[in-house]
């Protein structure tokens, strides 16, 4: 069975028990926060249960390494949403120890995608249209710091509230101890 099909077989069973009624809530985060993390795998649930949060409390946006790489990208987009339009007045970046971006390099996976069929003609069409896919594809060496930098686009975003605490922490995806890189409420 592929995957698709096993999803779609287990969802119709999901639905059909009504076991979603456990679930329910509104688009209004109960903990009024929104959490840029990372996509590892690791975090999807042991995040939320570190954190003492449960369906409904928070608005979460999962990004490669929890980075905010752009300050009018979607990411900083989402944020804006959740503060003006969901009720969010805290927003929490937390990066993670063991992050495949920290030891992305850009090379590698430009590799990987003349492997997967991406044709020197793409890429050189990319690089003479301006796009430099290895500052795109740029990893970070250091978490802490890279949640510092992505907490500080946040903080002075020009259209950031000056009254939104905005923290910064690095979670263990293998204990969930949360360790604070910055504590918004301190300035």
């Amino acid at each position: 069975m592929k995957l698709l099909e096993e999803i779609l077989t287990y969802n119709k069973s999901f639905v059909e028990n009504k076991e979603y009624e456990s679930f329910k809530t509104n688009k209004y985060p109960d903990k009024r926060l929104v959490i840029i993390s990372c996509m590892d795998t690791r975090l999807v649930e042991l995040l939320p249960k570190a954190m003492n949060m449960r369906n409904g409390d928070v608005k979460i946006v999962k990004v490669a390494g929890a980075v905010v790489a752009h300050p009018f990208g979607s990411i900083m987009r989402s944020v804006l949403v959740a503060v003006y339009e969901l009720g969010a007045d805290e927003v929490c970046v937390i990066g993670h120890y063991d992050c495949g971006m920290a030891s992305l390099q850009a090379k590698n996976t430009i590799e990987k995608m003349k492997e997967r069929g991406i044709s020197e003609d793409k890429l050189a069409t990319l690089h003479y249209s301006g796009i430099n896919l290895e500052k795109f594809l740029h990893g970070f060496s250091c978490v802490e710091d890279s949640v510092k930098h992505s907490v500080e686009i946040i903080r002075h975003h020009p259209l950031m509230p000056g009254d939104v605490p905005v923290h910064g922490l690095v979670i263990d995806p293998k204990t969930g101890r949360l360790d604070t890189i910055a504590d918004g409420y301190q300035n």
